[in-house]
C-alpha cells in the first residue's frame, strides 16, 4: 500500500467498521462472509492494509451497501 493512500485507506476502514457494526456484525462474522479471517478484517478497519477490488466488492455486498459508500468520506 502506498503511504500517499493511507488516509483513504483509513477512511474505508472506518466506513467498514461503522456498517458493520450498524448490521450488529462481529469481525468474526464479517470475515466469515468474505473468506477472511478476524485479524486481517481487523487490519483493513484500521487502514494498515490495502485490498483488492474483489474484496472491497465482497465486503460491500455482506453488508448491504454500495461500494462507493466505503469509499466516501463521512461529512
Amino acid at each position: 500500500m502506498k503511504e500517499s493512500y493511507h488516509s483513504l485507506y483509513r477512511t474505508m476502514g472506518l466506513n467498514i467498521m461503522y456498517y458493520r457494526n450498524l448490521r450488529d456484525f462481529s469481525q468474526d462474522e464479517l470475515g466469515a462472509m468474505v473468506d477472511k479471517d478476524q485479524s486481517h478484517i481487523s487490519k483493513i478497519e484500521r487502514g494498515s492494509v490495502g485490498i483488492s477490488l474483489d474484496t472491497l466488492f465482497d465486503i460491500a455486498k455482506a453488508l448491504n451497501v454500495d461500494p462507493y459508500l466505503l469509499l466516501k468520506p463521512k461529512e
